[in-house]
């Protein structure tokens, strides 16, 4: 086993001001994506959390105010499981900001039984991977418009699991794996930031990738015994065969999360798969440039939307 990892948000942070930035962090509410939140709004972001309701929005502001005092944190009630819900927020959020320098595409399910979007796409794959993919199409314009800006893509060393499932991406025919569809969706986003970055990294829109590590978190409130078993067999039958990393805590798993979004001079390595904060190897599948123009173009098919690629 490796040892963790220790660098942390307030590492990443120290020293930088991040006063006058604006930044989106999808799934705020708990976890990573909270201490992401906490910790770009406590260096003087200005921060918008994403929330599945508006009670459980208003909680997670008054928690980030108490633990620090003067920070500008709001939300809005933001449904990955429904194309509606995403398109209706993106109409309010460009409605209301005149910039967006940073988007955390933070939110996520893992491990779930099988189900189905509102869309009617297996839930990993539709709330993982297509309802970022409408979020952050439909937010492109305000992202150009606030250049140089960042999109920081929480994906997993779980990519692993499984490539793209081309002829079958929903499971509709009944071989239904929980760990091949989380798989799936996180080789989904690593592959969508590589297409991001090609199509928009000239403008001075860069993405990037995320594995935060094993971070226990509610993410994994799906998660049985036979479940962890089996991640644990899949660990240790991997290229690497080093099994299953060690746990850290929210302020660790969210460390290259916050990097990603506001770490100096890192514009270079823009469409990189990054772990440890710095850039890290992924699956060859899962960065294969080709595979990113196809999944893209099938995304667009799924969500019934297009995202025009600017050309130089």
């Amino acid at each position: 086993m490796t040892d963790a990892p220790t660098t942390t948000t307030t590492d990443v942070l120290a020293g930088v001001d991040l006063h006058g930035r604006s930044v989106l962090v999808t799934g705020g509410t708990t976890g990573i994506g909270k201490e992401t939140a906490r910790a770009l709004a406590a260096a003087g972001a200005s921060v918008v959390v994403t929330a599945r309701s508006a009670e459980k929005g208003a909680t997670t502001v008054a928690e980030l105010r108490a633990v620090a005092p003067g920070v500008d944190v709001t939300s809005e009630v933001l449904e990955l499981a429904s194309l509606a819900s995403v398109r209706a927020f993106t109409d309010r959020f460009m409605a209301a900001h005149d910039r967006l320098d940073v988007l955390v595409a933070n939110a996520g399910v893992m491990a779930v039984p099988f189900g189905q979007t509102d869309d009617g796409y297996e839930s990993h794959l539709g709330v993982n991977h297509l309802g970022h993919f409408v979020l952050v199409g439909r937010l492109l314009p305000l992202l150009l418009a606030s250049a140089p800006a960042r999109i920081v893509v929480l994906s997993s060393a779980g990519h692993a699991m499984s490539d793209i499932r081309w002829d079958d991406p929903s499971f509709a025919r009944g071989d239904y794996s929980k760990m091949e569809a989380y798989g799936q969706s996180k080789t989904a986003n690593i592959l969508h930031v590589v297409e991001l970055e090609r199509r928009y990294g000239t403008s001075g829109v860069h993405a990037y990738a995320v594995h935060p590590g094993m971070v226990a978190t509610e993410l994994g409130r799906y998660f049985t015994p036979e479940d962890l078993q089996e991640l644990m067999a899949r660990a240790a039958a991997a290229p690497a065969g080093a099994g299953l990393p060690p746990r850290v805590g929210v302020d660790v798993g969210a460390a290259t999360s916050v990097w990603a979004a506001a770490a100096p001079g890192i514009e270079s390595d823009g469409g990189s798969y990054l772990a440890d904060c710095a850039v890290a190897t992924a699956e060859a599948y899962a960065t294969d440039p080709d595979a990113a123009r196809r999944l893209w173009a099938l995304s667009e098919e799924l969500v019934g939307e297009r995202f025009p690629e600017l050309r130089p």
